[in-house]
């Protein structure tokens, strides 16, 4: 099965996968599911994968990819495990940087808002990623594995099987895994990364590995006495997909036109959420 098959099949496979688990706790377990939440990940998901990615060229990053890969500074060749290696941890490295600036640069966070606005943790959400990621400039956190010398298409296809990867850790129910805990992304710690606890807030930014949590200081296990509570910390009561998708926009334009100086602008957009002039 090549990628392009996985790729082209995914939707569809994550869509299925995050529905059976709502009617198993529905119908077996008998808990409460969010279906009007289940119904807006699906929308999100559609209308990026087939509307936005079909229609939408414009991308703040490509013109500097493409100036990256025209200087380069060699080709490496993907042709044995060591590249292979190399490209799977700088590509995480990279977007270990991305995630991180996805929630302390609010620019960034306009965007990724869209994945923690559910209220609640299962993997109907795990797909809701928002429409303006490419407008963004999302994927300049990869240029610098570019301009090494790794070809852009290999460089987004093995973010996009990271990002497959980590539909699997938007399961509640998922137990710890015991010592595979100290090296991967599990669903442990990505509960403590959904949860707007102040002691769990911005951390676990690891895509399939959380080396680079530990290494830089962000990362935290989940506790048993500390339940993790999802969602914002001002929380999205809204399903409108529109809204889901737009509301941090709108929010910082609110700010953008109250700013009363270049200084407080810059603020707005580029410090971390809640940043306020004084």
């Amino acid at each position: 099965m090549t990628l392009s098959t996985i790729f082209a099949w995914s939707p569809a496979v994550v869509i299925t996968a995050a529905t059976f688990e709502g009617l198993l706790l529905t119908f077996i377990y008998r808990r409460a599911y969010n279906w009007r939440s289940w119904a807006a990940s699906v929308t999100d998901l559609l209308v990026r994968e087939y509307l936005v990615g079909a229609f939408l060229a414009l991308s703040l990053a490509a013109p500097l990819i493409a100036l990256a890969w025209n200087h380069r500074l060699g080709d490496v060749p993907l042709n044995g495990l060591a590249s292979f290696a190399v490209l799977f941890v700088g590509q995480e490295f990279c977007y270990y940087w991305y995630h991180r600036a996805a929630h302390r640069v609010r620019w960034f966070w306009a965007t990724h808002a869209v994945h923690h606005s559910p209220n609640e943790f299962n993997l109907g959400i795990a797909y809701r990623f928002g429409w303006t990621g490419r407008i963004a400039g999302n994927s300049l956190f990869y240029v610098p594995m570019i301009w090494l010398g790794f070809p852009p298409a290999a460089v987004f296809a093995t973010l996009g099987l990271n990002l497959l990867y980590q539909f699997w850790l938007h399961a509640e129910w998922a137990p710890r895994l015991g010592w595979l805990e100290y090296v991967l992304n599990t669903p442990s710690h990505h509960r403590v990364h959904h949860a707007s606890n102040r002691e769990y807030i911005d951390t676990n930014y690891g895509g399939v590995l959380i080396v680079f949590d530990r290494l830089f200081g962000t990362f935290a296990a989940e506790r048993d006495d500390l339940p993790c509570r999802y969602g914002l910390t001002k929380p999205l009561q809204s399903h409108n997909p529109l809204w889901i998708a737009f509301h941090e926009w709108v929010a910082l334009a609110r700010d953008l036109r109250g700013a009363r100086s270049w200084r407080a602008a810059v603020g707005y957009l580029f410090g971390p959420p809640g940043w306020r002039p004084q």
